[in-house]
């Protein structure tokens, strides 16, 4: 008999471990968390996560895991909780914004998005959209912050959406093509051959 859990296992307490210390209670005592090296576990660029390479298929479990992801300023992702912390991999951004709903229009319309781990964050100064536009290719990325440098990547149909929205806007020397949500304008692209 050997004294490894097998991967279900070890991922359960996994998250027995993190749910543990991640609930609400009296106030930790205030250490740094213990660095668990690698915790195996990746988010693919369509959102979904896996553990030891098998998907992690129950919600309420990347949910969980998804609510202790935190970004250091050097890009690399863990989960973590006051207790300990264990790095991840995240191979573009950790969520994927799967739907979006408008309230309101013009420039004051709220931009609503639900990530893939039903989450929701307006489009705001402190939610920003961006677009990434890949140099050889010409493809788009669009992106926004959830929170705490953590981003969702809008699905295409997200983005299409979006761009349904848009409008043509003189910003500075140049006219962009973009949307407004609750009062700011988010470029979504340059519009060629026009001044």
């Amino acid at each position: 008999m050997t004294d490894n859990p097998t991967p279900s296992k070890a991922l359960e307490q996994l998250a027995g471990r993190l749910a543990a210390r991640a609930a609400p209670g009296p106030a930790p005592v205030l250490r740094q968390p213990v660095d668990c090296g690698h915790f195996d576990i990746a988010i693919a660029r369509d959102g979904s996560w896996s553990y030891r390479g098998s998907p992690i298929g129950r919600l309420p479990l990347v949910r969980l895991f998804a609510k202790v992801l935190k970004r250091d300023p050097d890009g690399s992702f863990w989960l973590e909780t006051p207790a300990e912390r264990g790095r991840i991999t995240v191979e573009d951004a950790p969520f994927v914004a799967v739907e979006l709903a408008r309230r309101g229009e013009g420039r004051d319309q709220e931009l609503i998005f639900r990530t893939n781990v039903d989450d929701t964050v307006a489009a705001d100064a402190g939610h920003p959209l961006r677009v990434v536009t890949d140099p050889a290719t010409g493809e788009p990325s669009p992106y926004i912050l959830v929170r705490n440098g953590l981003e969702a990547r809008l699905n295409r149909p997200v983005f299409y959406e979006l761009v349904e929205l848009g409008q043509e806007e003189r910003v500075g020397d140049a006219t962009l093509f973009g949307v407004w949500s609750k009062g700011r304008f988010f470029p979504l692209g340059p519009l060629e051959g026009r001044s």
